[in-house]
């Protein structure tokens, strides 16, 4: 079980950040970090970013935010694990931390995808798939995507309106959070009735990508008792992988990543699904939302659609997810998405998730994937 314990949370609105560079973007969330920990120094930085260097024409994010930020001369790297970047980032600062080598880390989640329009953004995206196999041949994140939510269809007879629960309540909770990218309701009978992307994936199935930044800070969780009123666990981190080509899957319908990470979080932490109270899965696409609740136990293989379509996953019920939006509401920051996952959890724990709040929460779980699941880091949060 792990030590570290987070002390400091910040974190943006996720919209199109067009006036605000990078470095300004992550500055804002690392402020709000730093005073919610109410400390002015810290002995690392560990920077979660998928699309800087394409979007952005900027690589070396560490130094860059280590002297933005006053920390000039810190221990500061970026951690890139596509979409997963964030969680994967997290994990490093939980390593960092639980080795004795650094006493406080900050890690920080930022993307811009704004700095481009157009077709620069699916070809960076697309980055995420096995270049040699996938993406030469024209494939995208979103056609990856298609091709899982067609297959799912297929095998378990799944119409496209059975997935509508999934964007449904993600919708409804993102109205009740200020700081998400879509705020509108979404009525059952649109979802399947909306434009086209890479079909069967539509406007409604698929998360929006936007402009964020989003900081936590962790450290001891014996010194955390000492300096924060409210500090929250990580009780336990874990990461694993699987072949990043769909075709080179030993099973198309099985997150095989996503169940070995939860497994070893859950055992880790000495917990089962029956003891999750909130669960922040990467709904990047609705399919992964309901591979992701398969695959980590929550439903049985073929069933997770059904979560959604009973109610089941909305805030008062069995497995509460997306509280604040998820992806598809409050928007995907790519790099950052398993940052803000994190930054959400603790705020359930600490019962500051006001009109998104979920009663009584003492367990949270959060997964953060990349690409079509090919990465996945898994992180249980307990008060």
């Amino acid at each position: 079980m792990s030590n570290v314990s987070i002390i400091g949370i910040g974190q943006t609105d996720v919209r199109e950040h067009w006036e605000t560079s990078l470095r300004h973007l992550a500055w804002y969330a690392i402020e709000a970090a730093l005073d919610d920990a109410h400390i002015s120094t810290i002995d690392a930085i560990y920077a979660g970013n998928m699309l800087a260097g394409q979007l952005s024409n900027q690589n070396h994010l560490g130094a860059l935010i280590a002297d933005f930020a006053g920390f000039r001369g810190a221990e500061a790297m970026t951690v890139e694990a596509a979409d997963a970047s964030g969680g994967a980032a997290l994990r490093q600062a939980v390593l960092a931390v639980q080795s004795g080598l650094v006493q406080t880390a900050l890690v920080v989640g930022v993307e811009k995808i704004t700095d481009e329009t157009g077709s620069p953004i699916p070809a960076a995206l697309a980055t995420a798939l096995d270049a040699d196999y996938e993406a030469i041949h024209g494939q995208t994140l979103s056609g990856a995507g298609a091709l899982l939510m067609r297959r799912y269809m297929h095998e378990y007879g799944v119409a496209l309106e059975d997935f509508a629960g999934f964007s449904v309540n993600a919708h409804a909770n993102a109205a009740a959070n200020p700081r998400a990218m879509y705020r509108n309701r979404l009525k059952p009978e649109a979802f399947a009735n909306a434009p086209m992307v890479a079909d069967p994936v539509s406007l409604f199935d698929e998360a929006p990508a936007g402009d964020g930044a989003v900081a936590v800070i962790v450290t001891g969780s014996e010194r955390a008792a000492d300096m924060v009123a409210q500090p929250v666990r990580i009780a336990a981190s874990a990461l694993a992988t699987d072949a990043v080509a769909l075709h080179d899957r030993r099973d198309l319908l099985w997150l095989r990543a996503a169940e070995l990470s939860a497994r070893a979080a859950m055992e880790r932490a000495g917990v089962t699904p029956d003891d999750i109270d909130v669960f922040e899965l990467h709904d990047s696409f609705t399919v992964l939302a309901a591979l992701s609740l398969e695959a980590c136990g929550f439903a049985a293989r073929g069933m997770g659609w059904q979560l959604a379509r009973d109610g089941q996953i909305k805030r008062d019920g069995r497995i509460p997810i997306s509280t604040f939006g998820g992806l598809k509401a409050r928007g995907n920051p790519i790099g950052a998405t398993g940052i803000y996952q994190i930054v959400e959890l603790a705020l359930q724990l600490r019962g500051q998730a006001g009109d998104c709040q979920v009663p009584g929460v003492k367990i949270g779980m959060a997964q953060n994937l990349g690409g079509t699941g090919a990465t996945a880091v898994t992180h249980i949060l307990v008060n």
